[in-house]
């Protein structure tokens, strides 16, 4: 009891500091009872009402004023709990957002410019050929000698398609949501812009036929524009679908046709950022489109796993009616995911997952020719592509067993094949300029030129 007393009559150091020390009663100093009994005791303590701690950094709109926590220093030799000394670290130590990032953050967020796009860096025979615009069909020699392998993309590439009108540029497009340009014969650095915009895998990817711009589409349901030389995005087109496919209509550069997951076919303008039609057919997956070179009809195939499996496999479409010329054109039990027009005669070709590339009449009724097909590669679920040179007088294709399959186009034959991964080859594309170069990706995220 005595100690309690001599506890109780003590003076606390959260008293304020002008109140002057009360002396202890002689009758607690020698443990003596008195008449008057103990004082009175100190009222109970009551914690102050709590409040959110203040953020690590200024807020703009305004608060209410409050007294900020002594410094553990004070002179009155007051207890600081752990609680304010934390409060006051960070109030004495704000976030600077000009502070660097670090090295992971910074690169993620940084510029896409990483390198030229010039062609004042090529190499002679490049430089001389670009300039010389050699013809289409000068020669029938075939690009079996590897000439440059371009590194980048992490996981696999779905498409790469070669710049008309700055034929030294090759885009790609990869699972692992970037945008790659390369200067593909630079003596320095090969990789000219990495663009980060897309939010999941970027699955197709098309140069602007109105000059350094990009096009591409993406698992984040979403088209976006970008400026090849500045390294901006331009514009963004918004979709409730995955977009699959996409194709410039070559009879006008302001419009583009988009399909998707849900079967959606949509011809947009990219001046408005709006669609103008829409071509519904409750379709499948739309894997492939395709323009005549006149812009006035299409083709798309889906996946037929959502309609009748002898239709709509391959569909021709009007452009300007958005009706339907033909819907019976493919009718066994494979699915295409990939369709050509020939550059000038009046026929397509469609890759086929029963491993051969089978090829139609353009004109009405779309006829199937049974007596000739391609095939040696394989197919076997990928996406795989195929495209004709800019003479027509060859078909490529990329195969699952990571070769490049030449075929003469009239014939059917298999003229050569070349191995140019370990991993299936998704795609090819004959260079605009330099009739005997073409561009290959795989699955693994290689890309390969050959020349």
């Amino acid at each position: 009891m005595d100690l309690l007393s001599a506890a109780y009559g003590a003076t606390s150091d959260d008293d304020d500091d002008g109140a002057e020390a009360t002396p202890t009663p002689g009758w607690a100093a020698t443990g003596y009872a008195s008449a008057a009994g103990p004082p009175p005791k100190r009222p109970r303590w009551e914690p102050p009402p709590y409040l959110p701690p203040p953020p690590p950094y200024p807020i703009p709109q305004p608060a209410r004023p409050r007294a900020a926590p002594p410094p553990a220093s004070t002179a009155s030799g007051r207890y600081v709990s752990k609680r304010e000394r934390a409060l006051m670290a960070a109030s004495s130590s704000p976030v600077d957002s000009s502070s660097p990032l670090p090295p992971s953050a910074a690169a993620q967020f940084g510029s896409p410019v990483v390198g030229s796009i010039s062609d004042s860096n090529l190499r002679a025979d490049i430089f001389h050929s670009l300039r010389c615009q050699t013809k289409p069909g000068s020669t029938r020699r075939m690009p079996l000698k590897l000439s440059v392998s371009l590194t980048g993309h992490t996981k696999a590439v779905n498409c790469v398609d070669w710049s008309q009108s700055h034929a030294h540029l090759l885009a790609s497009a990869g699972m692992d949501h970037t945008i790659h340009v390369f200067n593909v014969w630079n003596k320095g650095n090969t990789t000219a812009r990495v663009f980060k915009f897309h939010t999941a895998a970027v699955k197709d990817v098309r140069w602007s036929l109105n000059g350094l711009s990009l096009l591409s589409g993406g698992f984040d349901c979403s088209l976006r524009l970008v400026d090849v030389e500045e390294g901006k995005e331009i514009k963004v087109f918004k979709e409730d679908q995955a977009v699959e496919v996409i194709k410039f209509n070559p009879s006008n550069s302001n419009l583009f046709l988009s399909g998707g997951s849900k079967g959606s076919l949509r011809l947009w303008d990219i001046r408005s950022g709006l669609v103008t039609k829409e071509y519904q057919r409750n379709l499948g997956t739309i894997l492939d489109i395709e323009f005549s070179s006149d812009g006035k009809q299409f083709i798309c195939s889906t996946d037929t796993s959502r309609s009748n499996v002898s239709e709509n496999s391959i569909i021709i479409w009007d452009t300007l009616r958005q009706v339907p010329l033909s819907n019976q054109v493919y009718t066994e039990a494979y699915t295409c995911p990939c369709v050509r027009y020939h550059p000038f005669e009046a026929s397509f070709v469609a890759q086929s997952n029963g491993n051969y590339i089978a090829i139609f009449s353009a004109k009405s009724p779309f006829k199937l020719n049974k007596y000739m097909r391609y095939e040696g590669h394989g197919v076997w679920g990928f996406p795989i592509k195929c495209n004709f040179s800019f003479s027509g007088k060859e078909l490529t294709s990329g195969s699952s067993d990571g070769c490049i399959y030449f075929y003469d186009y009239k014939s059917s034959r298999l003229l050569s094949k070349i191995q140019a991964f370990k991993e299936p080859c998704t795609d090819v594309a004959y260079h605009p300029v330099i009739p005997n170069v073409i561009a290959s990706c795989s699955w693994a995220g290689e890309i390969a030129v050959f020349e």
